[in-house]
């Protein structure tokens, strides 16, 4: 019984990565070709289903998107139709939302996601792992006055649901770990850990200069 359960779970180590990729990619390739008309599907075109042939189709609508706007009069026409929705009031304010947020994380001089930090939440002594995103402007940092930081704070085991926080930059602690590996700690609820991990954070550094400073 011992043997089997040692097997078993040797096994289940190895399926459950596989798994779980495939399922993502499968919610992301279909989520990709649910966008693609009916009349543009192969079994319209061809009379036949042609695997992936929606998630092509998508590539190369989006990459000609991207050749097409990147001259003079492609971009004279998206900022014709930019102007068009921020007329429309509640597609406005969705669309201006999305594309702040979309040109921050996918414009190749984003800054989105900078560097990995520490700091202390939800409350003093306990210490999580967030994301640098930028620092606060406008009315907000004036209101807040002093040198402060955005920082982004992913849940466990899915990062793509958070917190936002405004910090002053003495409480969050830089790490050397490089996002991708602060990332598979975050996932995998601290049983991955970065190899420098022991280097960038050690129980001096923790209790050093942080005590009575509440992040919140």
């Amino acid at each position: 019984m011992r043997l089997f359960k040692r097997y078993f779970i040797t096994g289940l180590l190895v399926w459950i990565p596989l798994v779980i990729t495939i399922w993502v990619l499968t919610l992301l390739v279909g989520a990709l070709e649910s966008v693609v008309p009916s009349f543009l599907t192969s079994q319209s075109l061809f009379g036949m289903q042609i695997p992936g042939f929606g998630l092509l189709l998508v590539i190369v609508a989006v990459t000609a998107t991207g050749l097409m706007t990147a001259n003079f009069l492609g971009q004279a026409v998206v900022d014709r139709w930019e102007h068009l929705l921020g007329r429309i009031p509640l597609v406005r304010s969705i669309y201006n939302s999305v594309k702040q947020v979309s040109d921050t994380v996918l414009a190749p001089n984003g800054q989105a996601f900078r560097q990995a930090v520490l700091v202390q939440y939800p409350r003093q002594g306990a210490w999580t792992i967030a994301f640098l995103t930028g620092a606060p402007g406008g009315e907000v940092a004036a209101l807040l006055g002093g040198d402060h930081v955005s920082v982004y704070v992913p849940t466990t085991p899915n990062p793509t649901s958070g917190f936002f926080l405004m910090l002053p930059r003495q409480d969050v602690r830089p790490l050397n770990m490089s996002v991708d590996a602060a990332l598979k700690y975050i996932v995998s609820m601290g049983v991955v850990a970065p190899a420098d991990a022991a280097k960038t954070v050690l129980p001096a550094d923790v209790n050093d200069g942080a005590a009575g400073q509440d992040p919140r």
